[in-house]
């Protein structure tokens, strides 16, 4: 692993002065120490590698990933179990979004098993609605509780709301690529009927929240043709592709033109944010091949684009439908 991060090193090391001298004056010891960590004939200890590593910004994970070709290191989110820990999540990624946005070239590919959270996160029955579910998934005291959703919602801090509608606005600054297919409405309307059924959604609100749905598909449709998400002088593109071959995962991928790194859900809303670089480009391929096996709805013709977005409002419809039923079938 030493001559790995040695060899390391010196790839980011300067060009105008010796390889040698440069690390003793980062570790404060002398020339023949130098040479003779350099050369692996003295190991370096575990808290020269931290001073090498952070003198040259590598990161603890590439540290530990070096020379190791079966491990990889992990980063988890803030796991946000009550509105506070929401809040926080929400806020960090803001921060994390905000950044990447400032890379022009930068973009998301986003896998969307269920409808990608940034396009939830506005002022709807539905943004409150998904707030509820996951504190009913993660807060094992709301769990328990038979607090209705109806009820939560008249108790939500506007911090909470205003974290959620800024990060569902920063989407709008970023180069999208999002794969979807027939079912992808489909998590969200079954959450909805869940609620509704245990007693826990009014009817009222349930058809609202329907409708939010709906709309987000609208508007969806409508960025879909456009090519862009937000304003008309928007320089972003936002492609929209219907996957029909592979199942479709939550996967987050963002890449630049120097890096690539993407999130790995496993939980609601917790997921693994994967920097190794090989392990990135496999999953930077597998997208890639989920994309060439996809249609490009802008380009596809309308009569597919519009058969597609007209397959999910029927979705919803159905949906409503049955929250609308008078009665349910008994059985004597």
């Amino acid at each position: 692993m030493q001559e790995q991060f040695i060899k390391y090193l010196k790839e980011k090391a300067q060009d105008n002065t010796s390889f040698v001298d440069e690390i003793a004056g980062i570790l404060d010891i002398g020339y023949d120490a130098a040479y003779r960590r350099i050369n692996l004939k003295t190991n370096l200890s575990l808290e020269e590698s931290v001073v090498l590593a952070r003198h040259y910004k590598i990161s603890l994970n590439k540290l530990f990933e070096i020379g190791n070709q079966n491990t990889i290191i992990a980063e988890l989110p803030p796991e946000p179990k009550n509105e506070i820990a929401l809040e926080h999540w929400l806020k960090v990624s803001l921060q994390n979004v905000q950044t990447i946005s400032k890379v022009k070239s930068a973009e998301i590919f986003y896998s969307a098993k269920d409808i990608p959270v940034f396009h939830t996160l506005s002022d709807s029955f539905l943004t409150r609605y998904k707030m509820y579910v996951w504190l009913k998934d993660l807060n094992i005291d709301m769990a328990k509780s038979q607090i209705s959703f109806d009820e939560w919602m008249k108790t939500i801090p506007d911090s909470l709301l205003q974290s959620a509608f800024a990060l569902g606005n920063i989407y709008k600054n970023i180069n999208i690529t999002e794969l979807w297919n027939d079912n992808t409405v489909t998590g969200t309307l079954q959450q909805i009927l869940y609620y509704f059924e245990a007693g826990l959604v009014s009817k009222d609100v349930a058809l609202k929240i329907c409708e939010d749905v709906h709309n987000v598909i609208s508007e969806t449709e409508k960025q879909t043709i456009e090519q862009s998400i937000g304003p008309a002088n928007n320089q972003r593109f936002f492609h929209l592709y219907k996957c029909d071959l592979h199942m479709l995962t939550n996967t987050i991928m963002v890449r630049t033109p120097h890096k690539k790194v993407f999130y790995s859900p496993f939980t609601v809303l917790s997921y693994f944010k994967i920097e190794h670089k090989d392990t990135c480009e496999m999953m930077n391929d597998f997208l890639n091949k989920q994309m060439s096996n996809s249609k490009l709805l802008a380009t596809a013709g309308e009569r597919d684009r519009t058969l597609f977005f007209k397959t999910v409002h029927q979705k919803i419809s159905i949906a409503q439908e049955r929250i609308n039923m008078d009665h349910k079938m008994t059985f004597l």
